[in-house]
């Protein structure tokens, strides 16, 4: 089990989104959209490529010095659902700095677009849209790994 960053969690608010998240050492992506939409299959994805799982299905989101930080709740910690094959056991980061939100529930219709956030407990967080290609899921991790060019 990868720990992660010595990240700990500050009182008060704590939010849970219906939403899997990954990591790429402290950087997290939360992968947010409807029932369906395929969040944990882009994680899947995503760890298949090298990310490690923080959360399926719900991801807990608290503020630790000053930052949205994302965690599983206990009793999801370390599984994965693969429609069709059932839940997976899999390696997990504990806790990431949330870095970007995946948003599979809007169609990105742009080339390149403009940089878009969204707000996480009072913090805003790039969020970048669903895109139909077989370089979504290598993009997102690029993303998390180094960023985004202004």
């Amino acid at each position: 089990m990868a720990s992660g960053p010595n990240i700990k969690p500050e009182p008060g608010q704590t939010e849970i989104w219906h939403a899997s998240a990954v990591a790429w050492g402290a950087r997290a992506a939360l992968i947010r959209g409807p029932s369906g939409s395929g969040k944990s299959g882009l994680a899947l994805e995503l760890m298949a490529y090298g990310a490690t799982l923080i959360s399926d299905d719900r991801v807990l989101v608290s503020l630790s010095d000053g930052v949205p930080v994302a965690r599983a709740p206990e009793s999801l910690s370390g599984l994965i659902e693969a429609r069709g094959v059932g839940l997976l056991k899999a390696e997990v980061t504990e806790a990431a700095v949330v870095s970007l939100v995946v948003d599979l529930g809007a169609d990105e219709g742009e080339r390149l677009p403009a940089e878009r956030t969204v707000q996480v407990l009072g913090h805003r967080v790039p969020v970048v849209q669903k895109v139909e290609s077989p370089h979504f899921g290598p993009a997102i991790l690029q993303y998390l790994k180094r960023g985004r060019s202004a």
